[in-house]
């Protein structure tokens, strides 16, 4: 086993399935993008011309990631981080700004992406950190360090604003659950949230009310049994109580016009017909559209450039952020079910080689690469389907992009060089 190459120690069946999300990825990006002026599909002038060299540079990242050792990526982790995270303050002064947000440097062939580059960083810092601690995370200051290794680059990118690729470094979270954080803290997270969401429906006067009920109705019923002090309960509902009372404010004077109108047409919060149908025709156009392109490929599809939505423009951004609905509509139901197990078979192959790491460092930065792939599969197609509110993220493997594709290729072959690297040492 020790003798063997990379080549022959690679996860083989992840590299399939990377390079077959590559693939069907840029027939789609060709397909959205097409026009009858086209003459080759090797002309960089083109969007899908541009992918298909981005492909390329990906391919050659790719020896470069093998040909490291494994050892380079562990001892400069930290290093990484911290360039990333100066790419990122830079960005406030000599960024460039696209469709509203400065979240790129212009290189003049090139926009680069740092937070594409903090991606990944981060996801190596964060297990450089777990496993530096040697020790389940339980002492409040190993989770506050932990936690800011992750809060750092999301309170940098906020403000750009970008709150898709924010809300990415949140996810990495659950490394640190992996690795031994109580679950009470998820649970007060998806608490938080309901609140929030709930309080937007309903009202915070309601919210308070059900909440002070509930608190009486487990008082009353608390049995000698049931050993959970009534002072932290107390506690507890008036920082929900208050946390409710806050969420109009929150939404009110921190989000942003078009944040607040995307949760307005998500949760139906607008009552007034005529609003919400302005809302809809315009923030929510996207969705919309791309709903019907996904609904009128029926089970088989219109065939490849056939798609009369896809070629009439119908969806805007369709080859990046709504790439999927062009899978909808010209190859139907069987279509987007592959890619989903795809993706799905994808995340399962790296769950398993991740929990085969003995390294604990390896098996960190799995959870970490599994974590910002989900979030990423997750959130992306429950946008384009209309299930989330538009939040802007691309489709890793198969959006248009330079900095998408090329940094979500050195995070998943970071991770394969590190399982190789443990079956060179016969672990």
């Amino acid at each position: 086993m020790a003798g063997k190459s990379v080549l022959q120690r690679i996860d083989w069946l992840s590299v399939f399935i990377y390079f077959a999300l590559l693939l069907i990825g840029w027939i789609n990006i060709y397909s959205s993008t097409f026009t009858e002026a086209d003459q080759s599909i090797f002309d960089f002038g083109t969007l899908h011309g541009k992918q298909l060299f981005f492909i390329g540079v990906s391919f050659l990242t790719i020896i470069v990631v093998l040909a490291l050792e494994a050892s380079f990526y562990e001892r400069f982790s930290s290093l990484l981080y911290l360039i990333s995270m100066l790419l990122l303050l830079g960005l406030f002064v000599f960024g460039k700004t696209i469709a509203g947000a400065t979240s790129w440097y212009d290189l003049g062939f090139f926009n680069l992406q740092p937070s594409e580059l903090a991606k990944v960083a981060t996801a190596l810092a964060l297990a450089k950190y777990l496993s530096d601690i040697q020790t389940d995370i339980k002492r409040q200051k190993d989770q506050l360090y932990a936690f800011l290794v992750v809060l750092i680059p999301a309170i940098l990118i906020i403000p750009q604003p970008d709150p898709g690729s924010a809300l990415v470094f949140f996810a990495m979270v659950f490394v640190i659950f992996r690795e031994g954080l109580p679950i009470y803290y998820l649970g007060l997270v998806l608490l938080a949230i309901v609140i929030f969401i709930c309080t937007l429906i309903f009202g915070p006067t309601w919210v308070s009310i059900i909440i002070t009920l509930t608190l009486i109705l487990v008082l009353l019923l608390k049995k000698k049994s049931f050993r959970v002090p009534v002072t932290p309960m107390i506690v507890a509902a008036v920082v929900a109580i208050v946390f409710s009372l806050s969420v109009n404010f929150v939404f009110n004077k921190v989000f942003e016009q078009r944040h607040r109108d995307r949760f307005s047409l998500w949760l139906r919060l607008e009552k007034d017909p005529a609003k919400l149908e302005k809302i809809r025709k315009t923030i929510g156009y996207n969705t919309y559209q791309s709903e019907k392109a996904i609904e009128s490929g029926g089970i088989f599809g219109k065939g490849f450039l056939e798609g009369t939505r896809t070629k009439g423009d119908f969806v805007p951004e369709q080859h990046t952020d709504y790439i999927f609905s062009t899978v909808g509509e010209e190859w139907g139901f069987l279509g987007t079910s592959s890619v989903v197990l795809l993706f799905t078979f994808l995340l399962l192959r790296l769950v398993y080689i991740s929990e085969r790491q003995k390294n604990p460092f390896g098996r960190m930065y799995g959870y970490g690469v599994i974590s910002i792939l989900f979030i990423h599969y997750f959130i992306n197609i429950g946008m384009v389907i209309g299930l989330l509110p538009t939040i802007g993220i691309p489709l890793p493997f198969f959006s248009y992009g330079g900095s998408g594709l090329l940094f979500f290729t050195i995070l998943l072959f970071i991770m394969l060089k590190l399982d190789a690297n443990r079956m060179k040492e016969g672990i």
